[in-house]
């Protein structure tokens, strides 16, 4: 039986024991690109940084859009895991790591039509295209490393193992680091030392990972027989089970972006300043969810197996008790930022204008984290139960609204009411999911 199975489970430790690897982890995790910034900040000019920079966030943005990869089979495996299911466990696991895989390749295959396209729209100077397209060139051989390793951590979160996610975030940023100083430093190769650093770097860690998850899949498996019926993996019924999931999330997902690039364009259209400022306060939204981010890959595991068991006294228990701690981080956080936010901002930039606007909208930021750890919640749990299309119709509700407020609302007080209308797009969203929440609560059994 699932160890988190009981009349008192999850317990308040056994949350904690789970969260604080994912918080590390997720703090580990921009580590990569600041790696990469400082050594070539100090050692070339500033058209290398610039492509750095856009390669980087090209690469994210295409990463990004295939997120499905780590939510989807955090849901299906806890849930298999919950109703001690092994064979479905493995079956989600592999199928995941093989479309991972084969994503991966098509990206290599593509490589030359996207990067045309993203540099052309990202449009950077002659000296910064040609290393950003270098850089690109590059680090996509490590697409398929990066999206089998969104494979591997959704596993490693759906089994509850977050503490050898932790230590694979620590290898990654580890080696990274060394091969940063060793390439692009003592060797001096530059932007291509940063990205063939990175590249190896990903390989090694997605295939460590792959075979953490291999020996956890075939422990106490009898030798000579197959882990599992590999017609399972491509049987379609499941299968297109599997898509319809990927797919919700993968709009839900775009969705997001798309809300942040609204954001961001809308900002820009209001001058430099007001694009800096609210620059600095998505930063400090950015470091809130390292800490919520945690408690919602927690709520993933714990109702997925919840609902794997058909068990919703446990279910109840883990909302209740995951929010509770998710509720509180948020309160403290904001808390932190009331006391100190001018510090913060102060540290992230020396521009008068740009701290005087940051400052001048800092409660709405402050705002907005407290509330929105209702939507970074109500993500775990329906993440968690793979209720995907309510996350897809949440996600295209709260996006349109979004954009219809911006545009009644931004003639009236500027900044302050984009800052208004962003608040609106994470209460949007945890409201349509709270407004699905009981139809899901009522589809799981009752009985333990």
């Amino acid at each position: 039986m699932d160890a988190t199975s009981g009349p008192d489970s999850p317990s308040h430790r056994q949350i904690l024991a789970v969260a604080w690897p994912v918080i590390l982890a997720n703090v580990a995790t921009p580590l990569l690109g600041l790696v990469d910034t400082a050594v070539i900040g100090h050692l070339r000019p500033a058209a290398a940084l610039g492509a750095i920079a856009v390669g980087s966030l090209i690469l994210n943005f295409i990463y990004w859009a295939f997120g499905f990869l780590r939510m989807g089979t955090t849901g299906f495996v806890a849930q298999a895991h919950g109703a001690n299911n092994v064979s479905a466990v493995r079956i989600a696991t592999l199928r995941s790591t093989g479309l991972g895989l084969a994503i991966g390749i098509l990206l290599i295959a593509l490589q030359t039509p996207l990067s045309a396209i993203a540099l052309h729209l990202m449009a950077p100077g002659p000296e910064v295209l040609s290393a950003a397209r270098d850089y690109v060139s590059i680090r996509i051989w490590g697409a398929p490393a990066t999206l089998v390793s969104y494979a591997v951590v959704g596993t490693l979160i759906g089994l509850g193992r977050t503490r050898t996610l932790l230590a694979l975030q620590i290898l990654l940023n580890g080696l990274n680091l060394i091969l940063d100083v060793v390439l692009a430093g003592v060797l001096d190769w530059g932007v291509a030392g940063i990205a063939i650093g990175t590249l190896i770097a990903e390989w090694v860690a997605a295939i460590v990972g792959a075979v953490v998850i291999w020996r956890q899949l075939t422990a106490n498996h009898e030798t000579g027989k197959p882990i599992v019926a590999w017609r399972e993996i491509v049987r379609a019924g499941p299968l297109l089970r599997t898509f319809r999931a990927h797919a919700d999330i993968m709009i839900r997902t775009l969705g997001l972006l798309w809300g942040f690039a609204w954001f961001t364009r809308t900002g820009a259209q209001l001058g430099d300043t007001i694009l800096a400022a609210n620059h600095v306060l998505l930063g400090l939204i950015s470091f809130s969810a390292f800490f919520l981010d945690g408690f919602a890959f927690t709520t993933e595991s714990f109702v997925g197996r919840a609902k794997g068991r058909g068990d919703r006294p446990t279910f109840d228990r883990v909302v209740r008790r995951t929010s509770q701690w998710a509720a509180a981080t948020a309160l403290a956080l904001g808390l932190l930022f009331t006391l100190g936010g001018t510090t913060f901002i102060a540290v992230l930039t020396d521009l008068p204008g740009v701290r005087t606007a940051a400052a001048e909208n800092l409660p709405a930021m402050i705002i907005y984290v407290v509330v929105g750890v209702a939507a970074f919640q109500l993500d775990g749990i329906f993440i968690g139960c793979t209720a995907t299309r309510a996350m897809r119709n949440a996600s295209i509700v709260s996006v349109l609204l979004f954009m219809g407020l911006c545009h009644v609302m931004l003639p009236i007080c500027g900044n302050q009411c984009l800052w208004i209308a962003f608040n609106g797009f994470v209460l949007f969203r945890a409201a349509t999911l709270a407004v699905a929440f009981p139809g899901l609560r009522n589809r799981i059994s009752a009985a333990s």
